[in-house]
């Protein structure tokens, strides 16, 4: 399990990342998933030991991470900017990277660049984006490292090949100790394969857990009202994130358990009302806009 205990990164005044905790268990997809420069990606490079934090520590089953090389050993990070040595071709990179992962398994790597069509020999300096990130990735699953820190895990790959890097995740995952950590922009794909995650925003973490759990415990009420009552006083004592009204019609999104939301709106004895199920995407929003970083404030 990887641990973070008061995570703080600055680069001169800018605070990058700001007393993160959070775990991260073993064995399952960990999402990571923030605002535009909400620090996600320093906090990757954080986790992987490239970045000496200013505060706080990360660490691995109780093992630091910086400055332990046997601790890196078990991680391996691919960045969103993908950078390869001059010149080098897919199969040299792989060799690089089996000096430093003692379990590299070079003949499985080089079967998957056939696989996926990428030519061992050829220089990486004349890949696509897409293909830079497939080397990338599959040398991460052929290192034998536990934990895959992925910055935009599938940016850049077209459809088939995001299926196809899915599966390779789900049978590493059924066959060894591998927890992969993403982090995206792209909530929908996130949706699909996460089992945990984590939101940022400012540098600080809002919110961090199991997905479904999430999904259990914010909810969406739309409904209408014979008379005219503040969704605060229908809902009450829950927390009403949101409530957006189209003339009679409420759409509320509110916290706490889908039971207590459901008997709170029959007493009220609305003329209609449905509960709907929330996206990923709906509960970034809503934790977000309680956070202040509001869409409409920036669109009027």
């Amino acid at each position: 399990m990887i641990q973070i205990t008061e995570l703080t990164k600055s680069f001169g005044d800018i605070l990058a990342v700001n007393r993160i905790t959070a775990s991260i268990r073993d064995g399952a997809v960990f999402g990571l998933v923030g605002t535009n420069g909400a620090g996600k990606s320093t906090l990757l490079r954080l986790l992987s030991g490239g970045l000496r934090p200013d505060a706080g520590s990360v660490s691995v089953d109780g093992e630091p991470v910086y400055e332990c090389p046997r601790t890196k050993a078990r991680l391996f990070y691919i960045s969103d900017e993908q950078y390869f040595l001059p010149g080098a071709t897919p199969l040299e990179t792989a060799a690089g990277y089996r000096l430093f992962y003692p379990d590299f398994q070079m003949d499985r790597c080089r079967e998957l660049f056939q696989k996926f069509g990428l030519d061992e020999k050829r220089k990486i300096g004349t890949f696509s984006k897409g293909m830079k990130k497939q080397v990338s990735i599959l040398c991460g699953l052929c290192s034998g490292a536990a934990y895959l820190l992925c910055d935009e895990a599938f940016d850049g790959l077209d459809p088939v090949v995001r299926q196809a890097v899915k599966s390779l995740f789900a049978g590493e995952m059924e066959g060894r100790a591998f927890t992969p950590i993403i982090a995206s922009h792209n909530l929908r794909e996130l949706e699909d394969i996460c089992d945990d995650i984590g939101l940022l925003h400012a540098g600080g973490i809002l919110l961090s857990g199991e997905l479904e759990h999430m999904k259990l415990n914010i909810h969406k009420v739309q409904f209408v009202l014979k008379e005219e009552r503040p969704a605060e006083e229908v809902f009450a004592p829950m927390e009403v994130l949101a409530d957006d009204r189209r003339g009679m019609l409420h759409t509320v999104t509110l916290r706490g358990e889908r039971e207590s939301a459901e008997a709170k709106i029959r007493a009220a004895k609305p003329v209609f009302y449905e509960l709907l199920p929330l996206s990923l995407e709906e509960i970034f929003i809503s934790e977000t806009e309680v956070a202040g970083y509001d869409i409409r404030k920036i669109i009027f």
